[in-house]
């Protein structure tokens, strides 16, 4: 379970002191929680804030009741955090094997490799030795960097628009993949997203604007409003 308590975030940029996020206060504890609204909301920047890649200017955060605002990104990480960006970084000189057996903690077997890449929708004899650069499109990369989430099994998994890339693979894989991942962990599952589809597997969804939390609650009580607001900018759909 996530809690955020008054959670701020302000920049310097050439004209002064800017908010990103101001006062964010949220108890998440549910299976999905989908984090959707306009760009440029803040939402990246508050699921950033969750998994300690950057540092709140106020407020708490507490994981499982334990403080965990002054941890580094590293630290979160040993706690069971992951964070899967939304354009995934490329490593020179590491293969995908490598890198699955490092998420994973332990040397990897090919055949754990193999099942892993399998569950994303990649032939993993054809990518298993592969190295983590420019050789790999976006779309193979961000499928490479949900199969190592899947090899941590972390209790907390965080996915920044994990449907971009994804065009030749369906949907409803992606889904899929999302289902046995907490069958798998028990453990809770935050996307950021404007696919209709996908906020359609949330239990609970969260709409950020302005740097503030306009609406949250259950899918069943939020995702109507989305869909029939005539100045709602949010939602898109992919077949």
């Amino acid at each position: 379970m996530i809690q955020l308590e008054n959670i701020t975030y302000r920049v310097q940029d050439e004209l002064g002191e800017k908010t990103i996020l101001s006062g964010v206060n949220l108890t998440l504890n549910d299976r999905f929680v989908a984090f959707t609204g306009p760009n440029g909301g803040g939402k990246s920047t508050l699921a950033k804030i969750i998994a300690g890649i950057i540092q709140p200017t106020e407020g708490k955060i507490y994981l499982n009741g334990e403080d965990i605002t002054a941890l580094s990104i590293t630290e979160r990480a040993n706690l069971g955090v992951s964070y899967a960006f939304q354009q995934p970084v490329r490593f020179k000189g590491l293969t995908v094997r490598d890198l699955i057996s490092i998420a994973a903690g332990k040397k990897t077997t090919v055949a754990d490799a193999c099942a892993y890449l399998s569950e994303v929708g990649l032939c993993a004899r054809d990518y298993i030795d592969r190295e983590i650069n420019a050789s790999l499109s976006g779309g193979e990369l961000k499928r490479i960097e949900i199969a190592t989430i899947l090899a941590r099994g972390t209790s907390l998994s965080i996915f920044d628009e994990p449907e971009a890339g994804i065009d030749l693979w369906s949907f409803g894989s992606l889904i899929s993949v999302f289902e046995k991942m907490h069958e798998k962990t028990k453990g809770n599952i935050l996307i950021i997203s404007h696919q209709e589809r996908i906020l359609n597997i949330a239990d609970r969804i969260v709409v950020i604007a302005g740097g503030k939390v306009e609406n949250e609650g259950k899918k069943e009580d939020i995702l109507p409003s989305l869909l029939t607001s005539p100045t709602c900018r949010v939602l898109t759909k992919k077949a």
